[in-house]
Formats: C-alpha cells, structure tokens, sequence
C-alpha cells in the first residue's frame, strides 16, 4: 500500500479537520499517512501520494499557511513527475470564485508534471454541514484508484 502524504491549507480549521478524519479513514483501510497543517516545499518529497485539502477565502485565495508552498512550488518548477495527487477543496457557492484555491493548487501541480488520480472533489459547505462527509465517500472511491499505482 502507498504511504500518503495528506496536505492541508485552513484559514477557520475545516480543511485541517477534514484531513485528519481521511487520515483516519485511509489508515483504517491499511494505508500508512502523514499529515501536515500548511508544510513548506521542502518539507514534502516529490514522490508518492499526496491529498491536498483546501478551503479558499476571500476572492479565490488560498489559506495564509497554504500560500508559501504555492509561491515556493511557483518559483522553483521542481519536478512533481514522481506524484500522484487527489484534492479536495471546500468553500460556498455564493461566491463565485467557489473553490478557487484548489483549482489553483490543481493547476500548479500538473504544471510541474503531477498526476492527478481521480477527480477534483469540491465541497459546498451551503450544502454540507460537515465537510467530512462528503469528503469521506470521495476518499472511499479514491483509495481504490491508489492500488492501480
């Protein structure tokens, strides 16, 4: 099984909670994980599996402890051909910039040759009072598409 590295960017703490609980689930179906609250680039290998959880604020931005990887990621180009990555992304569809962070997120990493496993979950927080939920039925589909790699 394929040892996950869950990425989370949070400015209220849903994404970090989101992350944690598919942590939890990705354990319990026998994957190892490890989970980071806005890592720096060079904390992370660019290889294995990475899930990116997100919440978007404002205009589309992305979390305060988010942003530094993603300018790091932005200025160096590193070579993201070795990852395979899911993403899951909350926010309002009031807004029309509705999940926007991740979108960005998304499009950096197939920038820099990432490969995207499965698709983009974005979860309407209008829709679902708890984000785990929907997240959590996504990871089980998701996972499964990890055992391909």
């Amino acid at each position: 099984m394929a040892d996950i590295t869950l990425i989370s960017g949070s400015t209220l703490g849903s994404a970090e909670y989101v992350a944690e609980h598919l942590a939890e689930k990705l354990e319990e179906a026998g994957f190892s994980t490890k989970t980071l609250h806005g890592p720096l680039l060079e904390d992370l290998q660019t290889s294995g599996v990475w899930l990116i959880v997100s919440s978007t604020h404002g205009a589309g931005d992305l979390p305060d402890n988010l942003q530094p990887l993603y300018d790091a990621i932005k200025e160096e180009n590193p070579d993201l051909s070795n990852v395979r990555y899911g993403a899951v992304g909350i926010g309002s569809r009031e807004y029309d910039t509705f999940c926007g962070a991740i979108e960005k997120i998304d499009a950096l990493l197939t920038d820099c040759g990432a490969k995207k496993v499965g698709s983009l979950l974005k979860v309407n927080i209008l829709d679902h009072d708890i984000p785990e939920d929907p997240a959590e039925v996504w990871v089980g589909s998701w996972k499964n598409l990890l055992q391909d790699l």
